[in-house]
């Protein structure tokens, strides 16, 4: 592979590709402009390209890191099951709002939206209502499909994770990212129906799609394809 190269990948963007003799391993560092790519002489564009797709969940949550959205009072949330708003407000403090699927926050007149930490902050605040929310919404959800489906699994848990919607382990735990609120019915339907799906099929093999195209009307390819236009986070 020459010194230097440019990739583009359809999800990740741009990755700038350079030969350093003194590296050892390939090295990962994403970027506003893209991710840079450290790779040691003699490395191959098959196990460049094979490194990327082992790594690429952790580079799509990088990414988008990078490329989040500044939360100020232009900023909304507007989903299915999770709205936001900011407001201004004229005390010196913010304030929060809260229901089942609503949740406003009132800003004082001197807040700094460029200020990191608030940023930080208020991403902790509005994380926090997306956490108790999806602890409301999805557990029942899941128990409904389960029983509907006779598709059992041992206990369900709401974490954070940005790298990926769900899992099941092979005891049958799922897990799931309190992000889901964030997506359409349907999409969060397909996801708990995918998870289910593992509690007899623990791959992604051909047994495994022909039963979640049962479980979904035959719209497993479908959704799935819809569902990776969706990020998660915020």
């Amino acid at each position: 592979m020459e010194p230097e190269r440019i990739l583009e990948d359809e999800e990740l963007g741009r990755l700038f590709v350079r030969v350093n003799v003194r590296a050892k391993r390939l090295t990962f560092r994403t970027k506003e402009e893209g991710v840079y790519v450290t790779i040691p002489p003699g490395t191959t564009l098959t196990e460049l390209k094979k490194a990327i797709e082992q790594l690429r969940p952790r580079l799509k949550v990088a990414k988008e890191r990078h490329s989040r959205p500044l939360i100020d009072l232009n900023y909304r949330i507007d989903t299915e099951y999770f709205k936001l708003t900011l407001v201004g407000g004229q005390k010196e403090r913010f304030l929060s709002r809260s229901e089942l699927g609503e949740m406003q926050i009132i800003c004082p007149p001197s807040a700094d939206f460029s200020d990191k930490s608030l940023q930080t902050w208020l991403r902790k605040v509005i994380e926090e209502a997306l956490r108790r929310n999806a602890k409301i919404i999805l557990p029942p959800r899941l128990y409904m499909l389960s029983m509907q489906h006779n598709l059992p699994y041992k206990r369900v848990k709401i974490n954070s994770s940005s790298g990926r919607w769900g899992s099941c382990s092979a005891r049958g735990d799922i897990n799931l990212s309190y992000y889901l609120v964030l997506l359409p019915g349907h999409l969060i339907d397909y996801v708990l129906l995918h998870e289910l799906a593992h509690t007899r099929e623990m791959n992604h093999g051909e047994r495994f799609w022909a039963l979640l195209d049962r479980l979904t009307g035959g719209r497993a390819q479908a959704l799935r394809e819809e569902l990776k236009q969706c990020r998660t986070g915020i």
